[in-house]
């Protein structure tokens, strides 16, 4: 049976990961930060498959390690990491403070370094295994008043194809899930004509369902995609073709 480490699989795209995963055979592990109330409902929810939710901060290189090593003990090694965890801090670029520039990159960007860190080990050493991370549709296009969290995600997407370079003679592929607009926690600020406004402009007409994203995901990490790497996978309705 194969075992996934999902960070951020608490709520959201996150959680609609782990379930298909579990759903789907595989052993799972996620990590969660603050929502432990989320991450037991959703383990009671999967009650009887093989799921394990650890409490690590992303921010944090030996609670990262720890998850791993548990992951390890628990199921064995990885054979596929999705780097889910971020954040996002909508706002004029001039309002962005230091600590608000610096949390952003240290979840979304360095977040995504210390997974594949804690987990490149126990791939290298089997020569194989499945890297997805998870950036946005503003990784690509960038987005008014979102200027940092689009540098992260922009940075998500160039790491991930230098790493998709740098592993692939390992037999290592690393690929992004670039999402657009999605129904999830991220979007409840917006007021409903902010969000109807939103929907407009989506081609399709429609947010994204967390499960098209998660979809989207376990595809990467399947045998079919074994010839895939470096690329980034942007489900978003048209809104950014």
């Amino acid at each position: 049976m194969s075992t996934v480490f999902i960070s951020g699989g608490s709520r959201g795209i996150g959680a609609a990961a782990v379930r298909l995963f579990a759903q789907e055979g595989w052993n799972v592990v996620f990590s969660y930060v603050n929502q432990f109330g989320a991450a037991e409902a959703l383990v009671r929810e999967l009650e009887g498959l093989p799921v394990l939710a650890l409490r690590a901060d992303v921010r944090d290189t030996a609670a990262v390690e720890a998850a791993m090593a548990e992951t390890v003990r628990s199921f064995g090694p990885p054979d596929a990491l999705v780097c889910n965890a971020g954040i996002s801090r909508p706002g004029l670029i001039q309002n962005c403070t230091d600590e608000d520039w610096a949390e952003l990159f240290d979840v979304n960007a360095a977040g995504m370094h210390r997974c594949i860190r804690a987990v490149l080990p126990y791939m290298l050493r089997r020569k194989a295994g499945r890297i997805v991370t998870v950036s946005s549709m503003w990784g690509i296009s960038g987005a008014s008043c979102e200027a940092a969290y689009s540098a992260t995600k922009g940075a998500v997407i160039a790491m991930t194809r230098s790493l998709a370079m740098e592993l692939a003679p390992s037999g290592i592929t690393v690929n992004c899930v670039a999402p657009g607009a999605v129904d999830t926690d991220m979007l409840s600020e917006l007021s409903e004509e902010d969000r109807a406004q939103l929907i407009r402009e989506i081609p399709l007409g429609r947010l994204g369902r967390p499960e098209e994203i998660a979809a989207a995901i376990r595809w990467l990490c399947s045998p079919e995609a074994g010839y895939l790497t470096g690329q980034v996978l942007s489900p978003n309705g048209g809104m950014v073709l």
